[in-house]
């Protein structure tokens, strides 16, 4: 059976008065038309994207003058869904510009499709051999690696992780990766990249309900993210030294589950009061933080989906920014306006580092109930382990990572969102 493949075009002139006063689209014997009064306006050909997608049309021609990168990229974004097969014949492009669109596709798909994956196909172990393969293709002689997981992150200090995880009778393990193109193995580490990646979050003790846990295999999105990042960053030419902790585990209910009450010794020093086993991302990223510091790199980026809270600020279109440092904010958010993303700037402040008293601990991994800035409060937690928290360390609370339900930019499930922003502040950043 020959497959039927829709030729889409672009056009800056009006559709007919047929198709209704100010109609984005129109058809004909050559295909389908793309009608901007914009020529930057992506999100119109993104949608164009979706509703082509889910009329069910899978192959498309992409064919014009109209097209160019962004708006190639920018139909795929649309276009691309979980399920099933899409094919895209792309339009002319320069070659520079052929290859940026190329590294997207092999960097932010992967990104799409690990976050997707079910949890059952996707535990730590497997999340760290993904994350391995994608960066060892991009980056092959310059990746070096290890896995601490199971027991050993205990002997190794690793108390956050190790207690998350160990309720699962899938190990828990920290992916710590060097990214050293300059071939110097004393090279200063110019950043470090500290994810979350919770394969699944049932909540533990503290368990969500069904309407909450169902998306709950996307809990890792902050780890993807940064590993896509870190992908696209290399693609583009990064040639300074990047290392990269991944603190993967479940966390689930079992009779090794943490507990309410119990409480956790870092390495740094600290001690943490559990008081909420759901609030268990902070808890992980704080043996990242801790590593990341004692590299002492130019700067630390850490991305999670963190909190509810975050979500409820900006919704699913964003993802929320806190930081004390307005230098380094105002430099990713001028990447993400060159990028097309979409990020927003939350409230964190040195009161919010005091919020989370504990009558047992040094803290308590939520704040007093009469303090009510969750992601503001969530951040606080994690700069008790950064060791210069007001300089060159941002916090990502991962907002726009998942939609549970299709809408009209995209289908069902991830969306990639900050992989190319980030990877555009380090490129930007290590000159």
């Amino acid at each position: 059976m020959t497959k039927q493949i829709m030729p889409v075009m672009i056009s800056f002139e009006a559709a007919a008065p047929c198709w209704g006063e100010g109609a984005l689209i129109s058809s004909g014997d050559k295909g389908i038309t793309i009608h901007l009064k914009h020529p930057g306006k992506l999100c119109a050909v993104q949608s164009v994207g979706r509703k082509l997608d889910s009329q069910g049309i899978r192959n498309v021609s992409l064919i014009g003058d109209g097209w160019d990168l962004e708006k190639s990229w920018a139909f795929w974004q649309g276009f691309r869904a979980p399920k099933g097969a899409r094919t895209i014949e792309w339009p002319v492009l320069a070659d520079a510009e052929r290859k940026e669109l190329e590294n997207r596709i092999r960097t932010i798909d992967w990104v799409r499709d690990v976050i997707n994956a079910p949890a059952e196909e996707l535990g730590p172990e497997q999340l760290a051999q993904r994350a391995i393969d994608l960066l060892c293709h991009v980056g092959a002689e310059n990746i070096s690696y290890r896995i601490i997981k199971g027991d050993d992150l205990v002997e190794q200090g690793y108390a956050g992780i190790h207690t998350v995880g160990r309720g699962s009778n899938r190990p828990p393990a920290l992916l710590a990766l060097d990214y050293n193109p300059t071939g110097n193995a004393n090279a200063p580490v110019f950043a470090c990249l500290v994810g979350k990646g919770i394969t699944f979050d049932s909540g533990g003790y503290s368990i969500k309900p069904s309407s909450s846990m169902n998306s709950m295999k996307a809990d890792m999105g902050g780890a993807a993210t940064l590993v896509g990042a870190l992908a696209l960053a290399i693609k583009r030419g990064l040639k300074k030294r990047v290392k990269l902790f991944l603190c993967l585990a479940d966390n689930m209910v079992s009779s090794n589950a943490f507990k309410l009450g119990d409480i956790i010794r870092y390495r740094n020093g600290k001690s943490v009061e559990v008081m909420n086993t759901d609030a268990e991302g902070r808890l992980v990223l704080a043996d990242g933080l801790i590593d990341a510091c004692k590299e002492k790199p130019s700067l630390i980026i850490d991305a999670a989906t963190l909190t509810g809270a975050a979500k409820t600020a900006v919704g699913n279109d964003y993802h929320s920014v806190l930081s004390f440092d307005d230098k380094f904010v105002a430099e990713l958010m001028d990447s993400s306006e060159l990028e097309h993303e979409l990020f927003w700037r939350l409230p964190l402040a040195e009161f919010h580092r005091q919020q989370l008293p504990s009558g047992f601990a040094d803290l308590n991994n939520i704040a007093a109930p009469s303090h009510t800035a969750g992601a503001s409060t969530a951040a606080a937690f994690l700069s008790h382990f950064v060791e210069n928290y007001r300089q060159n360390w941002i916090h990502i609370d991962c907002s726009a990572t998942y939609r549970k339900s299709p809408v009209s930019l995209w289908a069902e499930g991830a969306t990639g969102i900050g992989v190319r922003t980030i990877a555009n502040l380090l490129v930007k950043k290590a000159g």
